[in-house]
């Protein structure tokens, strides 16, 4: 990858990713006098102006790119991924199941575990399905903008998503909704045909948790203390080229 945003994060990918002490870093390179110093105000400036610019972004989506023959579209998983916001900021609301003010992404995964998608930053008092129509037709037409197939893929996700407007949604892009039935406190089984849901594909959906998992381990994302949801979002996106390049930075 050519994208100056690129190079700029080899100075330091991985304490600005997992928010390691960069007052630490400095000092340390303080005490190094061959080494020309770097101020930290530098690297938040930079981080903060590549997440603005949307260069973050583009290095997802080059990271994706980069993967393409690895990807398998067999299926994709949708979950979300509420971080409490200790700060606030923008996109943050109250949550009542996490006992907290949180936000939440929604990321779209691969058979193998690689973020091919995802969605903005959306605040923690919205259910799961807030919105979920746009999001998932913007999330769909940014993988085939990448010129990945997605067309006869199953989609899974758990009953927070079970909505008509997801599922014609779904349809409309040449998607199997695996989507689990919700019966929003029905005491008898909902009348007419049953929806379509194979639960052998679904025990497959394993591999969006251990992504998460992955993504868990990444401090800055943990819990979030950034203000602006474009910084909280631009390190998300570090982290996502981080997972879908593991394969390949383990290699050098």
């Amino acid at each position: 990858m050519q994208h100056p945003a690129v190079q700029g994060l080899q100075l330091h990918p991985v304490p600005t990713a997992y928010r390691l002490s960069v007052g630490a870093l400095a000092y340390r390179q303080r005490r190094r006098r061959d080494k020309k110093e770097i101020s930290y105000h530098a690297v938040y400036h930079h981080y903060r102006k590549w997440s603005r610019d949307g260069s973050l972004e583009r290095v997802f989506q080059q990271s994706i790119l980069s993967i393409r023959e690895q990807i398998d579209t067999h299926h994709l998983n949708l979950d979300g991924s509420h971080a409490p916001a200790k700060k606030g900021g923008e996109a943050v609301a109250y949550q009542g199941r996490k006992k907290a003010k949180t936000s939440n992404v929604l990321p779209i995964t691969d058979a193998n575990g690689f973020i091919l998608a995802t969605t903005g930053i959306v605040a923690g008092n919205h259910n799961d399905a807030f919105e979920l129509k746009d999001n998932l037709r913007a999330a769909f037409k940014f993988i085939k903008r990448l010129g990945i197939a997605i067309a006869g893929s199953y989609f899974n996700a758990d009953a927070a998503f079970d909505s008509k407007a997801a599922r014609w949604t779904c349809f409309n892009h040449k998607l199997l909704p695996n989507i689990v039935e919700n019966i929003r406190s029905r005491k008898k089984p909902k009348r007419g045909r049953k929806r379509l849901f194979n639960p052998d594909i679904y025990k497959l959906r394993f591999t969006s948790e251990r992504t998460f998992a992955w993504i868990d381990k990444f401090r800055a994302l943990l819990v979030r203390f950034d203000r602006k949801a474009a910084h909280f979002m631009g390190a998300h996106y570090i982290v996502f080229a981080l997972i879908n390049l593991r394969h390949l930075l383990a290699e050098q």
